[in-house]
């Protein structure tokens, strides 16, 4: 009872907030009773001044934190919320007031038990960033060396908890009262949104992401991961190496510095197909506030909360799928929808084939600094609602990080084209992974996949006695051990059968490579 009046009268603040913005559209504009919609024209005021999704981003920013973060993981939502909102929203500012030097002290010092004094020589007051969930000082650690501290919002922990409880409150109710909105799965979009800000609160999570990163690209002189301090760093307190130079915006600085902005953008394609293709785990937030180019042009991110990760079915999609649409080959853009299961058996593969080319052939013809790939994925994904396909989540970060690099690209040089900076690139990768050998190399995948299982099978019998024994089903000691023998050896023939399969099916490809 006292969570529900609890709830009734968070709506009512959230309400008031989204109604003072007009952002309370979606409520009068979809498929809700009168009462639903006559509640939101009570609500709103209007303002003719800004597009619905800038007046639903100031509304968000007003509420929060949470809300903050909530927009901007809807901002890739695009078959959620459409394509003109996530656009908006990819404009909200992650930006918040300051939190007093005195609370900065208190968390450090209560994350490592020491006076801030013993643990830098100097730490400067005034915060360099402050966003929603941390902000940013300049220090000195103990031997001299100049780092960046990132502090984690005082209670911010204890108030997503409250937010992330009414959000999944909320979903439901609107999943349980109206059969329309099902389909978008808001209780399981609630859930992806709260893991996925629950580990940007553990800066030790962050921190591993950044030796990952830095690990991906130790060979790679040109570009640069911070160093991690280890010991300075902790679930709410970060610390890692000062680095500096110009935001990769700053084309007009670095021609002044004498540095190539060409130079920068082919450097920046490289790495983004290579932390995709090559390593399938990316930065991304690579907005150009935590993407620097240092005196000698090598490239220096920071801020490693959102990385994603794509497995190797889904590059060879995505490769496939720019190759088609970059080499106009639309039969081949569907049938790897297909093939992959991403669209149904029972789809009209000519059909959907006719909707790929209704949004590929535009680009065709046009000047290469008027194509956007990531925006004609986004078309791609809401075309293929209409064919019953499934959204792929893994799909909706990098599309978003595809934005954010095609926008880094058109600043450094506003007539170049990203994505063909990438394609040769693409194209050598494909042919790699794409041949006898990248089929090889999918069989050794598919392979351990099923070796996984089967291990999984394993495990829960061998636990089977002692599973069986607990819910007070007694067997003798011995029918046990004659059941454990047994089981053993239809295990190790079970083990020999795939093992003889797998080696099989690579023997038949590389046969058929010869």
């Amino acid at each position: 009872m006292f969570r529900m009046i609890r709830n009734l009268f968070y709506i009512l603040r959230v309400l008031r907030v989204l109604g003072r913005n007009d952002a309370l559209f979606f409520l009068y504009e979809g498929k809700f009773p009168w009462v639903v919609q006559w509640i939101a024209v009570f609500f709103t005021r209007k303002i003719d001044s800004n597009r619905k999704g800038q007046n639903l981003a100031n509304a968000l920013y007003q509420l929060g934190p949470t809300y903050i973060k909530l927009g901007q993981a809807l901002s890739i939502r695009a078959d959620i919320v459409g394509d003109e909102l996530a656009e908006d929203l990819e404009k909200l500012q992650d930006k918040l007031p300051p939190f007093p030097f005195e609370l900065v002290k208190k968390t450090i010092e209560n994350e490592f038990s020491k006076p801030v004094e013993e643990l830098f020589s100097e730490f400067e007051k005034k915060p360099v960033a402050a966003a929603s969930i941390a902000q940013v000082h300049f220090a000195k650690d103990m031997d001299g060396k100049e780092v960046a501290v990132k502090i984690l919002r005082p209670n911010i922990k204890k108030k997503f908890t409250a937010d992330i409880e009414f959000l999944y409150w909320a979903a439901a109710l609107i999943s349980n009262l109206f059969y329309e909105y099902r389909r978008l799965k808001l209780p399981e979009v609630v859930k992806k949104f709260a893991t996925t800000s629950s580990v940007e609160m553990d800066f030790r999570l962050e921190a591993s992401a950044a030796c990952e990163l830095a690990e991906n690209f130790k060979d790679t002189d040109y570009f640069k991961v911070p160093k991690i301090n280890w010991d300075m760093t902790s679930e709410r307190v970060l610390t890692m190496e000062r680095v500096g130079g110009l935001r990769i915006d700053d084309v007009k600085g670095m021609q002044k510095a004498g540095i190539n902005p060409d130079d920068v953008l082919q450097k920046a394609s490289n790495v983004f197909f290579l932390q995709v293709f090559r390593d399938g785990f990316f930065h991304a937030d690579q907005h150009p506030g935590n993407v620097f180019v240092d005196k000698d042009g090598n490239i220096i991110v920071v801020d490693f909360g959102i990385m994603g990760r794509i497995d190797l079915e889904s590059q060879l999609y995505l490769a496939q799928m720019l190759l088609g649409f970059l080499n106009r080959d639309y039969r081949k853009v569907a049938d790897i929808h297909f093939d992959a299961g991403y669209v149904p058996a029972d789809q009209d593969r000519d059909l959907f084939m006719q909707a790929v080319r209704s949004i590929g052939e535009p680009i065709h013809g046009k000047p290469q600094n008027e194509i956007s790939i990531a925006k004609l994925l986004r078309q791609m994904f809401k075309i293929t609602e209409d064919f019953q396909m499934e959204t792929q989540p893994q799909l909706l970060l990098l599309q978003k990080t595809m934005m954010l690099a095609e926008g880094l690209g058109r600043k450094l040089n506003p007539e170049a084209n990203f994505w063909m900076i990438s394609k040769p690139l693409i194209e050598q990768w494909g042919t790699e992974n794409l041949g006898a050998k990248g089929k090889a190399k999918q069989v050794a995948c598919e392979a351990k996949k099923i070796m996984t299982r089967v291990n999984h099978i394993i495990t829960i019998a061998d636990r089977l006695p002692e599973i069986i024994t607990s819910e007070g089903i007694k067997l003798h000691p011995r029918t046990i051990d004659a059941l454990a023998r047994r089981r053993s050896k239809k295990i190790d023939y079970l083990k020999i059968a795939l093992l003889s399969a797998v080696v099989s099916a690579i023997t038949m490809l590389l046969l058929n490579m010869i």
